[in-house]
């Protein structure tokens, strides 16, 4: 049996082509059957708009098959009267851009008569007849290409690739069209078969040789099909969904990211020696907004090396909130902080809006030092969640003052002004610093602080990876594993990656990889921490997924990645949990996210 070859990951050879297209490479294929004919191709400002025509009893009708001919849609009407218009309203240019415009008269009747009559009718709108920012293009049923000479110099035919055109008909000839059925059986899913990958680049090759543009009829109407047209250079990508194409074409800039900048994993070395072992020591890594997606999207931008992937225990957590199938960050950190279900937007309180006791609180009573770093504003929902009690996630300032009443011994992150310049007029820094904390507003002093009280706050330290953010999570962590180690006391840590989910909301890759890649770096740190320190238990998880990621494409050997994000917002899918070091195996299976806080409290208090 003869082996099928496939090509796979296509796309990492020219996916920086994808990024050279916009709508001028739309062709609404029979645009006249959309719910908006002419307009709703117009607006998105459309390479090509096509319309099949019917010539009967001296009128052109739009229509696909003569059974569906109806008395008003006519060319005149559908078309040519509202292009003349809008040529007239913008002063002869095509769009506001002044991108140029192919109107496409398919043919469906016989080709001389018709043509005659498009010709007759086009000659009445000198605004589209003379126009250079503007072609009408002939396809379908066309005359012979020696005839086109005869026909006024503003018509262009579509031309076909068993056509062989002397100079002066390739003249004529405005793209070449084929139907992509007679190149290959593939159905717009998975990737082209060698064979019919090399028969489409032949044939894509031999039209750019000629120097005119090439579309394929017949394709399917996905992403995928779009994406496979765009990386082999096609230039015109037909669709009857022409809004979802031109959003794709718009925002594919931020489905794509190729990683420049490579880390190597850590491999764990003790993960046997832990078997029976009890911890002392825990850090809770959270990566805001992080699901496996998120986490494969990282995998694959670094080459097929992550920090998390080397974590020998795995489990997932299921996210949903009190009152809502899908969790926000501030019932999801609360679930993990407390132990306890809330509702959305509530922080580490019940649905009555009771005080929940946090994890921090109570390992504080039982001599535990505790540190909460965030790579975003520190009263965000999750760091938030582990020192504070609001019934609202957005009272910034009396989250900022829960601080003073649940203080953590070292806190890190952003929310400056929350702190200092706030509408109450008070400066809890001061109040800080006279409970014996070290107080400063620049990250770049964390290292001469000897204080093991402190609190660092930096808005402009926790900009995005992307902004220039740096090691400031490796650092934190650094700063508070090397302080507590000097002490006898055990400690928990909280570290968060609070950009993974920026970068879900904003619907950008690049953002979200970036961040994922950092926050593994962080992963890698606290493993060969835990070698080191054998009574530490680290445990890596999320709140949330966000953005609804699916990876679409990718090369593992290029660390090149590709996706696309069904919303902007968070999604109710379970999220990983990882752990190592002793006690990591009760962390396996499925649960709840409320779980984490549970587990951490048998595996400290309860085992042997």
């Amino acid at each position: 049996m003869k082996k099928i070859i496939t090509l796979f990951c296509l796309q990492f050879f020219l996916f920086g082509q994808a990024q050279e297209y916009s709508s001028t490479n739309i062709h609404s294929h029979n645009d006249y059957a959309s719910s908006l004919p002419f307009y709703g191709a117009y607006s998105n400002e459309v390479g090509v708009i096509e319309a099949d025509v019917f010539l009967v009893n001296n009128e052109l009708f739009v229509a696909h098959t003569a059974t569906e001919i109806t008395q008003h849609n006519t060319l005149k009407s559908l078309y040519l009267e509202p292009l003349a218009a809008k040529l007239k309203n913008l002063e002869g240019k095509a769009y506001p851009s002044n991108k140029p415009l192919i109107l496409m008269i398919d043919v469906k009747s016989d080709a001389a008569s018709t043509l005659k009559a498009i010709v007759q009718q086009l000659k009445t709108f000198p605004e589209i007849s003379s126009n250079k920012n503007i072609k009408v293009v002939i396809s379908g049923n066309r005359p012979l290409p020696s005839q086109w000479s005869t026909y006024p110099e503003f018509i262009y035919f579509d031309g076909r690739l068993t056509e062989n055109y002397s100079p002066e008909e390739l003249s004529r000839v405005e793209m070449i069209s084929a139907d992509l059925k007679e190149l290959t059986i593939w159905n717009g899913k998975g990737v082209l078969t060698q064979a019919d990958l090399q028969k489409m680049q032949s044939v894509i090759k031999k039209v750019h040789d000629q120097h005119k543009k090439i579309r394929f009829w017949a394709t399917q109407d996905n992403i995928n099909t779009w994406m496979t047209l765009m990386n082999l250079k096609v230039d015109f990508i037909g669709t009857d969904t022409v809004s979802t194409l031109t959003e794709f074409i718009k925002n594919i800039k931020t489905t794509f990211y190729q990683n420049t900048e490579f880390h190597t994993a850590y491999m764990p070395k003790n993960a046997a020696a832990f078997a029976k072992k009890k911890p002392k020591n825990v850090i809770l890594l959270i990566g805001d907004g992080m699901g496996l997606a998120q986490i494969y999207a990282g995998y694959t931008a670094n080459k097929g090396q992550l920090n998390l992937f080397n974590i020998p225990t795995q489990g997932f957590s299921i996210t949903n909130s009190s009152d809502s199938y899908i969790t926000d960050s501030a019932a999801g950190g609360s679930a993990m902080a407390t132990g306890l279900k809330t509702n959305n937007r509530f922080i580490s309180v019940d649905e009555n809006g009771k005080p929940l006791e946090a994890i921090t609180q109570h390992l504080a009573n039982k001599n535990f030092k505790t540190a909460i770093i965030s790579s975003g504003n520190s009263t965000d929902a999750t760091p938030a969640a582990f020192y504070a009690h609001q019934p609202e996630r957005s009272f910034s300032e009396p989250i900022a003052s829960d601080f003073l009443s649940n203080p953590s011994d070292i806190l890190i992150g952003g929310g400056l002004k929350e702190f200092k310049s706030r509408k109450d007029g008070k400066d809890l820094s001061q109040l800080l610093i006279e409970k014996g904390y070290s107080f400063s507003e620049k990250f770049s002093s964390l290292d001469t602080i000897k204080n093991s009280k402190m609190v660092v706050l930096d808005d402009a330290a926790v900009v995005s990876i992307k902004e220039g953010r740096g090691d400031f999570l490796a650092q934190s962590l650094a700063k508070a594993t090397n302080t507590f180690s000097k002490i006898k006391n055990p400690f928990f840590i909280m570290a968060e990656g609070a950009q993974i989910d920026h970068g879900g909301h904003k619907k950008d890759l690049e953002y979200v990889v970036r961040e994922m890649l950092d926050f593994d770096k962080l992963v890698g740190q606290a493993l060969e921490f835990v070698d080191k320190n054998q009574e530490t238990l680290l445990i890596v998880t999320a709140d949330h997924e966000t953005g609804g990621l699916s990876l679409i494409d990718g090369s593992i050997s290029k660390g090149y990645v590709q996706g696309s994000f069904s919303t902007n917002d968070h999604t109710a899918i379970p999220v990983p949990v990882f752990a190592y070091g002793p006690g990591a195996k009760i962390f396996s299976g499925v649960y709840q996210n409320t779980a984490i806080y549970t587990k951490i409290m048998e595996v400290l208090f309860l085992k042997n």
